[in-house]
């Protein structure tokens, strides 16, 4: 192999692995020491999982032995965002008030990453309470900048090769943006699609899981392994799971929506020049492009999803809020604060808001394959005291339809750049097959100078 086990996407991996190339004990060996080499500086994990990763993969490494394969994921090494409950591993979601909390059992993700074969190497960082107050994550591209939020470790993490992939969450922008900041894919599904079950709540109503990986056939990978109906989840989808990996490669050029107002009102004159560019290049290679103008509504669709999250926040948070707000950081005390201070009707109006917003938008999201936007509003921001702006990630969140990051090359200042596709409500498939048409255009692989 002329690559280092470390620098090899899922796919690849997978494909080694099958062949008998590499064994998963080699490969968790390999990003255990590309975690030895730069996680001083990076500052991606909570904790790694070294015994634990080793001992799964020998026991893989049997399986194989044997003739058994578990499937595409066997062997890949996985960071888990610290707010995914791991059974006999902290799960401390970034906050001092959840210090030593183990688990009994694991997130349904977690439980069917490892059915699939998948090798739990360890818990990424988030910002408390996947909210605001950053994690001490740094950007790998510059580590004066921030990595994004909340799954920063998760975005870093994949970033540098220290994993292979790894399982985000998104309530406004925290797997996308994170993703576009840190140079990689970050593909968030339908809403209720992935189980949220053994995850942390933000707000329920806007929660998703989301994948981070460095390829968009990384990412159909992993979310064909965690996706469907879990009956522990009251908010799972019960209907059967698209097949999102046999029509990766069939997509025909698309059609695709370019969405200038609002998403350039708020992204920088850098930013609005290279999603045309963007654009250009995609229509050059046959996609029919067509300016889609959302409605007036869909100025205020942030704004209005902030009062629902601060509400179910502030509900999944009261009790233990009451005896330890000492121990909560600035962002996620004052999110709670005001949710705790808004009243019944203020946020029945603002669920009531947002199922309109969604109706008035969603005709448009059918008159084509996907809509095309910036995914970020600029270069990540100088800084570590925040994680920035979840604006161009967050409505089509708050509508609970599908998106995905894609990288798209790099600023003047040498930070990555990415564009978003949304998609119609379910059609994760399509969506998929779109970004990887996208993708084989645009030919953009960044890998952060690190070495």
């Amino acid at each position: 192999m002329t690559k280092q086990p470390y620098s090899l996407t899922v796919t690849e991996a997978a494909s080694a692995i099958s062949s008998g190339k590499l064994t998963p004990s080699q490969l968790v060996n390999s990003c255990l020491e590309r975690i030895d080499a730069i996680e001083d500086k990076i500052k991606a994990w909570v904790l790694v999982d070294r015994e634990g990763a080793l001992a799964t993969a020998r026991q893989l490494d049997n399986e194989l032995a044997r003739g058994q394969s578990r499937g595409a994921l066997h062997g890949i090494p996985i960071g888990i965002k610290d707010i995914f409950y791991t059974a006999g591993l902290p799960t401390e979601a970034g906050s001092r008030s959840w210090a030593g909390f183990i688990p009994e059992y694991d997130a349904t993700t977690v439980a069917r990453l490892k059915t699939a074969g998948a090798i739990v190497l360890g818990k990424t960082h988030t910002t408390e309470f996947a909210v605001m107050d950053p994690a001490p994550t740094h950007n790998p591209w510059n580590i004066e900048h921030t990595p994004g939020g909340s799954s920063s470790g998760s975005g870093a993490g994949v970033a540098t090769g220290m994993c292979s992939a790894a399982l985000g969450s998104q309530t406004l922008g925290s797997v996308l943006r994170p993703a576009a900041y840190n140079g990689i894919v970050g593909f968030k599904p339908q809403h209720g699609r992935i189980s949220i079950y053994g995850v942390v709540p933000v707000s329920p109503t806007l929660d998703h899981v989301g994948v981070l990986a460095r390829t968009v056939k990384d990412a159909a990978l992993v979310f064909q392994a965690i996706a469907g109906h879990d009956p522990k989840d009251a908010l799972s989808l019960d209907e059967p799971v698209p097949d999102c990996l046999s029509s990766l490669e069939e997509q025909s050029p698309p059609r695709l929506g370019l969405v200038r107002p609002f998403f350039y009102d708020h992204a920088d004159e850098e930013m609005r020049q290279h999603t045309d560019e963007i654009a250009a290049r995609l229509r050059q290679a046959g996609a029919t492009i067509e300016e889609v103008i959302p409605p007036p509504s869909f100025t205020t669709i942030v704004d209005n999803a902030r009062i629902i999250m601060a509400v179910e926040a502030a509900a999944y948070h009261r009790d233990h809020f009451a005896k330890h707000k000492d121990k909560y950081r600035a962002g996620i005390r004052q999110m709670i604060e005001n949710g705790l201070a808004t009243d019944a009707a203020e946020y029945e109006r603002a669920l009531k808001v947002r199922l309109q917003q969604c109706s008035d938008m969603e005709p448009l999201l059918h008159r084509v394959d996907a809509m095309l936007t910036p995914t970020i509003t600029g270069p990540a921001p100088h800084g570590l005291s925040s994680t920035g702006n979840p604006v161009m990630q967050g409505p089509w969140t708050i509508m609970g339809v599908p998106s995905i990051s894609l990288p798209s090359g790099l600023s003047q200042g040498g930070l990555p750049l990415a564009v978003q596709l949304a998609g119609p409500p379910k059609a994760e498939a399509r969506l998929l097959a779109i970004a990887r048409w996208c993708e084989s255009v645009l030919k953009v692989d960044l890998r952060p100078p690190l070495d």
